[in-house]
């Protein structure tokens, strides 16, 4: 029998138990606080799980994978030798996953075909954004690893450091976190500038760091680089000849929605113009599966006047209106498994909505949602265009009206993901700053936690009238040709007077050009391990970031078989 003092005990434990559950993550405090389950947020928070450190992942939306599970699943990968560690198995279980006939509903697996899976490979680089999810979900559930959603870090004063570490940070909601380690993993650098961590956003003047492929980017020429060639200006862009003004000649009539005023600015000049975001789109031509394109409340015809402009100044048939890719339809439309789609940007009035982002990385929340609203209801409108409007031309609305959103894919009714393409926002000023130099091999880290492997890219930063009184986009480059290159331990940690215990796999530190080669998904996967490993390693020697001794990290990075350096 329990007596009346041992039973108002269990009373007493029952209700604090109760009440501290509630509360755990916010009484708790972790070894490492990730903030941003992104790709590289996962890679993170299982890194450090395996690593025997608790952890936490602070997910400010309702939904894990950052672009991964977004929509991006046409992997842009460059070298796929260069992928190791949580990065190749994640592709790997994704390629298991696709090994079971259950999880082919839509489509026979043999009749799925992708030119980025090459016969004999050990994993998989395309999928459905619900089967990374799910590979996702099952990778951190053979972990130990809290994971909160929909929280906000109090980007005004939610930063709480003692000299130069953070030892708390408290969301909007009140909720506060303390660790002894901090991860921002996510693609705007909140919690970075929230600490106090130099940063800057847009395009650096090619003066600054020696470049050649920085700053405005007008001029159609292409540029030799010590390995390959950049194109600039020629791919995704007009037609000659397509009048900007409301009034077509008219200049007095005003310029058409989304053109600047003024020219693009001197070439190679700096400026804070951010390339085009815009909606990697799951798309499926199953008719058990599809959501008819909608006309979205609010549509004015007038924002795609450019698109039917576009097609009416091609001199011959539409089939050889364009020099490479579909020559109907602006889009890149790459075939995922089941029936589905990535549906990315192509020529120079598509799914990018060109300078309608500039304010995205400085911007509030509220304001940031606005922008994402925006560029959904531009998204849907131009679907609707060019699968409907009667001046499309009639091959184009054939082959688009077939496609649509799709019904099992996200959380909202009308198919379409909240996950916008962030393709760069802030970007952090360490001490050691990635360039175009590192990109060509001119420059080499001596300190890599990662390569990178993909081309030099910049999708359009603004649409301008160009000396001959047309349309034009500016900011596009495509330089490729170089091997995989390092990427310093230096560039994804604060520069030591500011902060000793963050790590920033995201927003390294790098130019605008440089960051256009490292910021793709398996490089962020890549970079989120190596700074969990790092900030474990930190931990256990009981040290900081900078002063962890970087061939203790290296010796951990490639027995975790992360890929240092290519042969």
């Amino acid at each position: 029998m329990f007596s009346i003092k041992s039973c108002f005990i269990i009373f007493l434990t029952l209700i604090f138990s109760s009440v501290s559950s509630s509360r755990a993550f916010g009484q708790k405090e972790y070894d490492i606080v990730i903030y941003g389950g992104t790709s590289a947020g996962i890679a993170a928070a299982i890194q450090s799980s395996r690593m025997g450190k608790s952890v936490l992942v602070i997910e400010p939306s309702t939904r894990l994978g950052g672009l991964t599970t977004g929509g991006l699943g046409a992997t842009d990968i460059g070298n796929k030798q260069a992928v190791g560690g949580i990065s190749r198995e994640f592709y790997q279980n994704i390629k298991r996953y696709y090994e079971k006939p259950e999880n082919w509903k839509w489509q026979k697996p043999e009749e799925y075909r992708q030119s980025r899976n090459k016969k004999g490979e050990d994993a998989m680089w395309t999928f459905e954004p619900s089967a990374a999810l799910k590979v996702y979900e099952k990778m951190m559930a053979a972990e130990k690893i809290d994971v909160v959603y929909e929280q906000r870090l109090n980007r005004k004063n939610g930063v709480k450091k003692q000299a130069k570490k953070i030892v708390e940070i408290e969301m909007e909601g009140g909720q506060k976190y303390r660790g002894k380690m901090f991860i921002d993993a996510t693609y705007e650098g909140d919690l970075m500038a929230t600490a106090g961590v130099s940063y800057t956003y847009g395009r650096e003047s090619n003066k600054e760091y020696g470049e050649t492929l920085n700053g405005v980017q007008a001029n159609d020429i292409g540029i030799t680089l010590k390995r390959g060639v950049s194109l600039n200006s020629i791919h995704h862009n007009f037609i000659d000849g397509v009048d900007p003004y409301v009034v077509q000649g008219d200049p007095s009539s005003g310029l058409l929605p989304f053109i600047v005023e003024g020219g693009p600015g001197i070439d190679g000049r700096g400026d804070k113009g951010i390339q085009a975001y815009c909606f990697r789109m799951t798309l499926t031509d199953h008719p058990d599966n599809r959501i008819p394109f909608k006309k979205p409340v609010g549509y004015n015809e007038l924002e795609y006047e450019l698109l039917f402009r576009n097609y009416e100044a091609a001199e011959g048939p539409i089939e050889e209106m364009y020099h490479y890719g579909d020559p109907l339809v602006p889009w890149i439309n790459s075939a995922m498994p089941n029936r589905k789609t990535d549906t990315n940007n192509q020529k120079g009035f598509s799914t990018d909505f060109i300078g309608q982002n500039w304010d995205y990385p400085e911007g509030s929340y509220e304001e940031r949602e606005k922008i994402i609203k925006r560029h959904r209801s531009y998204q849907q409108g131009l679907m609707w265009t060019l699968a409907y409007h009667p001046r499309i031309p009639e091959k184009v609305r054939d082959a688009v009206s077939k496609w649509g959103t799709c019904k099992d894919e996200y959380e909202r009714e009308d198919g379409w993901q909240q996950q916008l393409y962030i393709r760069e926002a802030r970007r952090m000023i360490s001490d050691y700053v990635m360039t175009q130099r590192h990109c060509e091999g001119l420059d080499v880290a001596e300190d890599p936690v990662s390569l990178a492997a993909y081309g030099m890219d910049s999708h359009q930063v603004q649409r301008y009238v160009d000396a001959n009184g047309y349309v034009q986009n500016e900011g596009n480059v495509e330089a490729h040709g170089f091997s995989p290159y390092p990427i310093s331990y230096r560039s994804i940690i604060p520069k030591k007077e500011e902060c000793n215990n963050l790590l920033v796999p995201v927003c390294v530190s790098s130019t605008h050009i440089a960051f256009g080669s490292i910021r793709m998904e398996p490089v962020f996967m890549i970079l989120g391990q190596s700074a969990a490993t790092a900030a474990a390693l930190a931990i256990e020697n009981k040290t900081d970031v900078h002063a962890l001794d970087y061939n203790i990290l290296k010796s951990r990075l490639l027995e975790d078989k992360q890929i240092l350096a290519h042969e």
